[in-house]
This record gives C-alpha cells, sequence and structure tokens, in this order.
C-alpha cells in the first residue's frame, strides 16, 4: 500500500501568489501523480476539504476538527473505498485532558490533535490503524508530551498489531520529541529505506530547495507493528517554481 502525508497550507493564508485558489490545481495534480491508497492531510479547512473530495473520487475520508462546533477540519484521512471499509474512527487532543475537545497544555501555542481511522483490508481481511497529528510548533515541552500521548494511545494495541503514524510533528530526527516516539516503538519509514543521515527540511516555504534552513525533515510517516517499509520519499514537485504547498509531501510504501 502507499501512503502519502500533506501539509497543505490552510487556505485563509495571505500566501499571495502561492494562495490555495492558485495552487490548489497544482496540489491536486501531484497527490494524484503519487497514487496514494492512504493520504493524510494537516493544515485542512472546509472549503480544500470539500474541493479536494471532489478531486478524489473513489476515497472516503474521516476528518476531525480542533475546537468544540468547530467547522474546520485541520487533520484528514483519505483512503481508497475499494480497498479498505472502516471498522472504526475517533481521535482525541493533544493534552493533559485529551477526551475534552479544543484544549491544550504544556504551552502548546495551538490546539493540536491527533484523529485515527481502523481499516479493514477488503481483499485480505487484515485490520490495520492509521494515527494522523500534527505536533506543536513553538512548545517543545509540548511536542514531548504529545509525543509521550501518541506512545500511550498506540501501546493500547498489541505489539504486532499494524499501526501508521503520519504527520507534521514539527521536528526533525534531533529532536527529543522522535526519540520518545521511537523508544515507543514507532519506526521511521524514511530511515528504514535510507538510513539515519537526514534528507533535509521538508518545510521550505514555498521556496524550495532555495529555502535557508538547517531544520531537517519534519513531516513523517511511521510504522508500528508487523508492517514491512518497501521504499520512501519526499515529494519535490513543482511547475514553474510553484509547489503545491509550503511542504513538501512525503511518501512510503509499505507491506503488511
Amino acid at each position: 500500500m502507499r501512503i502519502l502525508t500533506c501539509n497543505i497550507r490552510f487556505g485563509s493564508a495571505d500566501d499571495g501568489e502561492d494562495s490555495w485558489p492558485l495552487r490548489r490545481d497544482l496540489c491536486a495534480r501531484v497527490i494524484h501523480t503519487q497514487d496514494a491508497d492512504i493520504i493524510c492531510f494537516q493544515e485542512m479547512q472546509a472549503d480544500q476539504h470539500a474541493w479536494l473530495c471532489a478531486q478524489l473520487e473513489g476515497y472516503a475520508a474521516y476528518a476531525m476538527t480542533d475546537q468544540p462546533a468547530g467547522t474546520t477540519p485541520q487533520n484528514a484521512i483519505y483512503y481508497r473505498q475499494a480497498r479498505y471499509r472502516q471498522i472504526s474512527a475517533g481521535g482525541y487532543w493533544l493534552s493533559r485532558t485529551p477526551h475534552v475537545p479544543g484544549t491544550k497544555s504544556w504551552g502548546s501555542d495551538c490546539v493540536r490533535l491527533a484523529n485515527w481511522v481502523l481499516l479493514q483490508d477488503a481483499q485480505y481481511g487484515i485490520s490495520l490503524r492509521v494515527v494522523n497529528t500534527h505536533f506543536d510548533h513553538i512548545g517543545q515541552l509540548a511536542r514531548e508530551q504529545q509525543a509521550s500521548l501518541i506512545v500511550e494511545d498506540a501501546q493500547a494495541y498489541a505489539p504486532a498489531f499494524p499501526q501508521l503514524l503520519t504527520g507534521d510533528l514539527n521536528c526533525d530526527t534531533r529532536n527529543p520529541a522522535i526519540a520518545i516516539l521511537r523508544a515507543g516503538g514507532w519506526r521511521d519509514s524514511y530511515a528504514a529505506v535510507h538510513g539515519d543521515d537526514d534528507p533535509g527540511c521538508t518545510y521550505h516555504g514555498f521556496m524550495g530547495e532555495s529555502f535557508p534552513s538547517d531544520l531537517g525533515k519534519i513531516d513523517w510517516i511511521m510504522a508500528r507493528g508487523q508492517l514491512e517499509v518497501r521504499d520512501a520519499w519526499i515529494v519535490r514537485d513543482s511547475r514553474d517554481g510553484r509547489y503545491p504547498s509550503d511542504h513538501y509531501f512525503v511518501g512510503a510504501d509499505i507491506a503488511l
């Protein structure tokens, strides 16, 4: 199966020539080119969600808003309906009170959450859990505690149970939050194929390779349980110097 994680940059941002209406066709084209079975989005807004649902025929979606009674589906998971049947779905907030909508803790600048779907492969009957998240961009303690919550949640399942973790973690491989995830049983798909050398920043501010930063890969696809990583890559597609988002998308081929 092919997995894709995409921070698509919220559509209401004042991005000038890189605003959502001017890049959405490119964004959809790049996503179609990847031909993924599961696509996980961060920074989704309602108009983007509606538009992409129309573009991605054959996919079902499960999204969560960050605020009580909100209308912004911040985290969304799309999956091929022909291949997967949704068994269950849910989510929680990355805070001391994860069951209380809209809560944040540990100096987190923004409300952060994780949503998940439990899918069953239609051909083989094997179940797979996909968790999609977005860690805070400011608070280091918040990122570490958010990572600990992800680990605690995943450990409710048997060690061999197949699980995927996707998202913008706002930290690279040197960050203690990543060490917490790894110690908790999560394996980086990119490192499984390419080793521990960091491929460079996946956030580029619509500047591509010219973006000045020593930050490494902050967009992740991680695996846990009986999953084998076959390939992993950074999607650096552009057109006429324009990019589908201010982040590179990240993909992986993974076998149950």
